[in-house]
């Protein structure tokens, strides 16, 4: 194991002046210890190894299924002669052949399990009279004071129209850059972390965009961070319910209705990093999609660590002295999304990483049981990694456990600096990023992680089906609007 020290960090608190005592009227300093990001080369989790090569077995034995069957089939079907099927041929003959291979075709393509078609993407863009210094922001914040009973109603309002402006806004750049008409649409998921409105954010936006009264509609809240991957997963399992179909999944966050004005420091800290943002994607199950989509799904894991009570507790809505309501965000949190991290990319290796990276893995795990484990290269597995922009200190500490050069973290430290946290749709921005600067070339792989309350940490894996040209609509290039 590794040493205890490598995992704390300490920080020197200055507590005042001493009132009583020995030392009365001298100032008094403590040590304070945080934990970091657990060191990922300390030892491995075999449980979360086993989930990995479970879901890879599983997945595996449904995709030969088809094949097997149709070679059996086809056995079966060679043992028989032409004449065994129409003694004396003719046209009634020649229509029952190929509706038999019509039949054989549709049990194939049933059997095989359907891809799900990113066919693109859009983010908000807010407007420039929106925009303020750090300096401004301060600013109002200490003028703004503390919020009465009465300000209660006139918050959620403000939230309401908040969040309209980014759904629409996003939405609308999507739809007028793939064409779809809303009333094609059949799944529309909606996710946002704390504001949760009667009626629901996804009413709203049947309600605006006047979508067909028997669509599919879901509303995820108190999700956290993570939820868009969730909601991801949600509109994947429901595309191969209803093949052929589009799914609209919209990610945001609305922060009017999570300002904190006490004082309060773990309830301070989302005041710092939360910034409003949201992002819009279309999938497609209909495989006439794909040669317009610009990325295919392939794998999801999320992992849940809600079981245990530190992890249960690391985000959470709660009312300080004063009654209050805020995020509280623990100083635990980075050791506690560390080991949600861990077990997340545990569960993923399986699946993407290269059979030679694998094979070394199991090889010093059996071999080599008295040395720390291998931990697999990563980047081994995807072209680009966009990483949920939650703070500068998450980053680093990812990057120095993943051992990622610069080139990977690019994309998440330009978004933490130029739209802040804008949790869920964090990545969605971040992979905007990459296709503004024309790095998605086709095959490249893409993994999305994103961490959350609960605590959560959910990851997914899309592969470029062409090269990304720039986008005629960016938030990267100023005109999505």
């Amino acid at each position: 194991m590794a040493r205890e020290q490598d995992l704390l960090s300490p920080e020197i608190v200055n507590r005042g002046v001493e009132n009583s005592g020995p030392y009365a009227g001298s100032l008094s300093f403590s040590v304070r210890v945080r934990r970091n990001l657990p060191n990922f080369l300390s030892s491995v989790n075999l449980k979360y190894v086993r989930l990995g090569y479970g879901s890879l077995l599983s997945h595996g034995a449904y995709l030969l299924a088809a094949p097997v069957l149709m070679v059996l089939f086809s056995a079966e079907i060679g043992k028989l002669t032409f004449n065994d099927f129409c003694p004396e041929f003719d046209f009634t003959d020649a229509l029952f052949l190929v509706g038999l291979l019509g039949l054989l075709l549709y049990v194939y393509l049933d059997l095989t399990p359907r891809s799900t078609y990113l066919v693109d993407f859009a983010c908000y863009l807010p407007p420039k009279d929106l925009k303020i210094s750090k300096k401004e922001f301060i600013e109002l914040a200490r003028k703004s004071g503390n919020f009465n009973d009465g300000s209660l109603e006139f918050q959620q309002r403000d939230g309401r129209e908040e969040a309209a402006m980014l759904l629409y806004g996003a939405i609308d750049n999507l739809l007028a850059a793939t064409k779809i008409r809303p009333k094609d649409i059949r799944i529309l998921v909606v996710n946002c972390g704390v504001l949760n409105t009667t009626p629901s954010l996804s009413s709203m936006v049947i309600n605006h965009y006047k979508l067909k009264h028997n669509i599919n509609s879901f509303n995820l809240g108190g999700m956290g961070c993570s939820a868009g991957i969730i909601a991801i997963d949600l509109a994947k399992d429901l595309l191969n319910a209803y093949p052929g179909s589009y799914a609209l999944v919209v990610s945001t966050e609305a922060i009017s209705s999570t300002w904190y004005a006490g004082n309060e420091a773990d309830m301070l800290l989302p005041n710092c990093f939360f910034r409003m943002g949201a992002a819009a994607m279309l999938l497609s199950s209909c495989r006439l999609d794909r040669w317009r989509s610009k990325y295919e799904f392939k794998q999801l894991v999320r992992t849940h660590k809600g079981m245990e009570n530190k992890s249960f507790k690391g985000i959470h809505l709660r009312e300080d002295a004063e009654g209050r309501q805020a995020l509280s965000v623990s100083k635990e949190v980075i050791e506690i999304g560390g080991h949600a991290l861990k077990a997340n990319i545990t569960t993923l290796g399986p699946l993407v990483l290269p059979f030679s990276e694998q094979v070394h893995f199991f090889t010093h795990l059996l071999f080599k049981k008295k040395t720390k484990p291998y931990i697999p290269d990563y980047k081994l597995a995807f072209e680009h990694i966009c990483i949920l922009a939650s703070s500068k200190k998450v980053l680093n500490e990812i990057q120095k456990n993943l051992e990622l050069t610069e080139d990977y973290m690019e994309a998440s430290r330009k978004t933490l600096e130029r739209f802040g946290n804008t949790s869920s749709s964090s990545v969605w921005y971040e992979l905007a990023y990459l296709e503004a600067n024309t790095r998605i070339k086709r095959g490249d792989r893409i993994w999305q992680i994103a961490f959350g309350s609960g605590f959560k940490c959910n990851s997914v894996v899309w592969k470029a089906l062409r090269n990304v040209k720039k986008p005629d609509r960016s938030p990267w290039l100023g005109n999505s609007e």
